[in-house]
Order: C-alpha cells, then sequence, then structure tokens
C-alpha cells in the first residue's frame, strides 16, 4: 500500500501545487467561471492582477455537505482497533524501548530544570487514585500525568529515535500511553477487575511508533518549519482514544482534531532560539493527544477533511498544498527498526561523530593547542539542525550543536549530560575547537541516511595539526543504538536502565524494579498496575 491523501472527489488541474481534487460543487468549469467572474468585477475598478486560485477555491466553497473521512484517518483508526501485531521481535522491541525510557526519565529526575515543571498544573490539584508518575509520588489526571511521563522521557534527549524524511522520538508517545494505563488499570482494579497486561501495554506502544515512524518516512514536516511533535499528538490521539475503548468515529474524531491542532514551530530547536521547550514539548503533545482523545469519548466531533479540504485543511494550509503520503501499510516496522541512543545523550545526527572524536581522543588531548583544523563529514540533515557557530546560550543549545558535542568529546574523551551545564561549557578549550572546526555533507553519508535498507548516520572527523601532520580519518557509519548494532547495543542498555533504576530508588526498590524486569515474559503477563506500584517513589 502506498498512496498520497487527495480530496475524496476530484479532478486534476495543472497548478504549480500539484492541487489536485475538489468537492462535486467545485469543478473546473466552475472555477474558471468564477475566476473570470472576480476578474470582470476587478477589471470595472481598473484593477489587473490575477486572482490567486485559493481566492477562487473560497468564493466556490460554499457547500456544506461533508465528505468521507480522509483516508489517512480511517487507515489509522482501523489499525489501532483491528490490527494484530505478530511480530516477537517488535514486542522483545519494545520491551527495551520501555526500560530504556524508564531509564531516561529517572536519569531527568536528577535535573531541577526538568523537575520544576512536573506535578500538577496548579498546586493541590493531585488525583488519588490517578494515574501515577514513575520515579515520583505524584498522582495526577491522565493528561498531566501524561505531560509529566513525556517531559521525563524527553529531558535528556537520550531515548529512542527515529530517522527519516522526518525526525522523531517514538518513545516521546509512552508519556501518554502509561498515564491512560494506568488510570485504566487502577479504575479496573476499583471495580475488581484484573485490567490491561503489560504485553497489550507493550502493543499499545509498537502501535504509535508506527503511526509516528510511518508517517514520517516520506513527509517532512521540518521542511515546512513543522516540529516532529505533531505525530506524537496524533500517534498518542489514536492510541489512547483505542485504549478508552473508542469506536472508529471516536478515533477518526481523535485524530482528525490532532492534524487539526496544526504544527508546532520548530523554531525552538534551531539557533537562535534554541531552548528548553524543546525538552517539554513532546510531553505537551502526548499529553494532548490524551485529552484529545477524552474528548472524543466524551462525543466531540471530528472533521472529516482535516487533512484535504481546499484551502483549509492541513495540506493546503500549513504543508505548501503537498499531499500527505503513507509509503507503506502499518505494521510494526518502526518497532523492529528503531534506534537508541545508548552511549551519548546527544542529538542522534552526531552520535558517531561523537564515537569517532572520543577514538581520536588519545592521539589529541596532548595536541589541542596544536591543532590547525578539524574536519568533520558529516550528512545533510545534520547540517541543517546541528551546525551551529558563535556562544551558544544554555544547555538545549549546546546539545544541539555538532561542534560543541564533537569539542566535548576530543577534550574529554566522554559525552556526558553534565557536559552542557555551564560548568562545563564556561571551559575555553571548547569555543577555541569549535572555532577550528569545518563542517560539510558527504554525499555519501546522505545517501545512506535515506536508503531504505540501510538508514545509516554516518561521520567521519580528522584532526589536522600545524607541523602539517594529521590523525588518522575515523568514519562511523551507524551508531551503536542502530538494528545493525543492536546486539552489540542490548547490553549496554540493560546496564543504562540498571544504572538508572540504582541511583534513583533504594537498594530495595532497586531490586525489586531489576527482578521485575528480569525476565520479559513474565513481565508482559503481570497487569500495568503491578508494574506502576514498583516503580513509584513513596
Amino acid at each position: 500500500m502506498r498512496y498520497a491523501l487527495r480530496p475524496i472527489a476530484g479532478h486534476t488541474e495543472p497548478d504549480a501545487r500539484a492541487r489536485t481534487g475538489a468537492s462535486p460543487s467545485l469543478q473546473p468549469p466552475a472555477r474558471q467561471t468564477v475566476r473570470a467572474a472576480c476578474e470582470n468585477l476587478l477589471s470595472l475598478y481598473n484593477v489587473t492582477s490575477s486572482i490567486p486560485h485559493f481566492v477562487c477555491d473560497a468564493v466556490m466553497s460554499r457547500s456544506a455537505a461533508r465528505s468521507e473521512p480522509d483516508r489517512l484517518l480511517v487507515d489509522i483508526a482501523e489499525y489501532v482497533l483491528s490490527h494484530e501485531i505478530e511480530s516477537e521481535t517488535a514486542y522483545e522491541t519494545a520491551y527495551y524501548c520501555l526500560m530504556d525510557s524508564l531509564a531516561c526519565a529517572f536519569q531527568a529526575l536528577r535535573n531541577p530544570a526538568c523537575t520544576r515543571l512536573l506535578g500538577p498544573v496548579v498546586p493541590g490539584a493531585v488525583m488519588p487514585g490517578g494515574a501515577r508518575v514513575p520515579g515520583t509520588s505524584f498522582e495526577l489526571d491522565p493528561v498531566t500525568a501524561a505531560f509529566n511521563i513525556g517531559v521525563m522521557i524527553r529531558w535528556l534527549d537520550f531515548n529512542d529515535t527515529w530517522l527519516a524524511a522526518e525526525w522523531g522520538h517514538p518513545s516521546d508517545n509512552l508519556g501518554g500511553i502509561l498515564a491512560v494505563a494506568d488510570y485504566l488499570a487502577r479504575r479496573d482494579a476499583a471495580h475488581g477487575k484484573r485490567g490491561m497486561t503489560v504485553r497489550e501495554l507493550l502493543g499499545a506502544m509498537i502501535k504509535a511508533y508506527e503511526i509516528q515512524g510511518v508517517l514520517a518516512l516520506e513527509n517532512s514536516f521540518n521542511r515546512v518549519g513543522l516540529d516532529h511533535v505533531l505525530l506524537v499528538r496524533v500517534a498518542s490521539a489514536a492510541v489512547a482514544t483505542a485504549m478508552l475503548g473508542g469506536t472508529q468515529e471516536q478515533v477518526i474524531n481523535a485524530v482528525s482534531n490532532a492534524w487539526m491542532d496544526g504544527g508546532t514551530l520548530r523554531a525552538y530547536r534551531h539557533a537562535p532560539n534554541t531552548g528548553s521547550r524543546k525538552g517539554w514539548a513532546a510531553g505537551d503533545a502526548t499529553s494532548r493527544g490524551v485529552r484529545l482523545a477524552l474528548l472524543a469519548l466524551a462525543g466531540e466531533m471530528g472533521y472529516p477533511s482535516a487533512l484535504t479540504a481546499e484551502t483549509w485543511g492541513f495540506q493546503d494550509a500549513l504543508f505548501q498544498g503537498k499531499a500527505l503520503v503513507c509509503p507503506q501499510p502499518f505494521g510494526s516496522y518502526v518497532m523492529e527498526n528503531v534506534l537508541f541512543k545508548i552511549s551519548y545523550p546527544a542529538e542522534f545526527h552526531a552520535q558517531t561523530a561523537v564515537e569517532a572524536a572520543i577514538t581520536l581522543h588519545p592521539r589529541v588531548r596532548e595536541r589541542l593547542d596544536d591543532i590547525e583544523r578539524i574536519v568533520i563529514e558529516t550528512q545533510e540533515p545534520a547540517l541543517r539542525i546541528i551546525d551551529k557557530t558563535g556562544p551558544l546560550a544554555n544547555p538545549a543549545d549546546r546539545d544541539h550543536c555538532m561542534q560543541y558535542m564533537v569539542a566535548i568529546a576530543l577534550i574529554f574523551g566522554r559525552l556526558r549530560a553534565d557536559d552542557y551545564e555551564d560548568t562545563v561549557a564556561c571551559d575555553p578549550r571548547i569555543d577555541a575547537l569549535r572555532a577550528k572546526m569545518e563542517l560539510r555533507e558527504n554525499p555519501d553519508f546522505t545517501r545512506d541516511y535515506y536508503a531504505p535498507d540501510k538508514r545509516y548516520i554516518g561521520n567521519a572527523v580528522q584532526v589536522f595539526f600545524r607541523d602539517g601532520t594529521a590523525t588518522e580519518r575515523v568514519a562511523v557509519d551507524y551508531p551503536v543504538g542502530h538494528r545493525e548494532r543492536r546486539a552489540e547495543a542490548i547490553p549496554m542498555l540493560v546496564e543504562k536502565f540498571k544504572r538508572a533504576v540504582t541511583a534513583h530508588f533504594s537498594p530495595k526498590q532497586s531490586d525489586l524494579i531489576s527482578k521485575t524486569f528480569a525476565d520479559r515474559h513474565e513481565l508482559e503477563a503481570r497487569t500495568v498496575a503491578e508494574l506502576m506500584a514498583c516503580l513509584v517513589k513513596n
């Protein structure tokens, strides 16, 4: 299955924006008649400008007849309600994604900039018996709990990743999924029901990952200035509505409203405005998805042509008139191929550059003052996202700067979350090395980045000295978290989880959590209520 979304009743008209389709009342002759009438009227006032398409569309779009729902809305609804996940590889990977996401969340609780955003919206607005927030004692309504969990998972930029035409972090959806799952589990327990199992939770994760990831394959929202958390809102709304027992119509209603919300601007991820919003944007998106799901369950209407409506729909209003593309059926492809951040809390396009720089650290650490230049070869997306010069204002700015991350790796032979803080960033050697760096695109890295059978994230680093000597060129095609290095990554992921648990919980509770996650099949048989009970901090 591959299709591009078009309005359901359509025609094809030559147009610079490749506009296709119209409602039954908007056939080409009608548009020509309206255009002629408008231009005749303007000529009476000596106005000779041509009439834009959208003006004619607006004049003609008077029919109140509703179309059938856009195909993508229907496909998402059918997928979350009816598709059976059969891939054990997907379930196994989801198990590791759950561990990895919780590790990121527990590590973030050591960061005051993160924890100040957590808890109820206003002091005291808790919900005893509500959704619990792992690693804390908060019990909140599911919308607020989704924000809390989503912020924790995303804060350190250390959670799993998906790279294609659009970028993103599928585990951002776990904020909404965990919050809804625990809310339902506690509600069921109050009525004597066993409730959702962890395997069902993993199934919900697989579906959220799939929706976000498949829609990211060929739809580049970043090219029009929109942020990838749009897809988190869409995926969370769909899966949360299904988890809450919604019908197909209700899922469509929730998802259509997620698209109707439009898109968040990417400005907070890029110079000169990079800031901490990128740490809570995903939490905001997944919680909004839960809110839209609850509205749908309460009977709130949806918008069947939210995507394809001429002029006012998502495609025309925010996607430059381009059709959204769904290149393959929804299944479990994304979960099976998701990228883990194992080694470094760094923007993913820089992971292999950091690995290369750490390899070079022993060769350059005693010769930092002798360096003439540093050449970094990278993929085209990295140049658009993390190529920065000049002052870096805050940790969020630094963890999205290729030059900063490579400098830290060359100087210290490491990259940790606290390396983005002011206490480290004030080291004058960092900016001195940044000033000597040359970033350039390697076309082979860009080609392999987009190749469906590879999805590499290659970088190469080489250091040149003033005396004419140079280090070897160290190239790394894909990081530890890539599927090609999955066997190498899993033991490191488990260790990442254990370290995060041990650092946050008491020895007794750490041991309980470790035993709970020790066997995947035993964990899958547990209820979500049992899982969450061992993750809260009393």
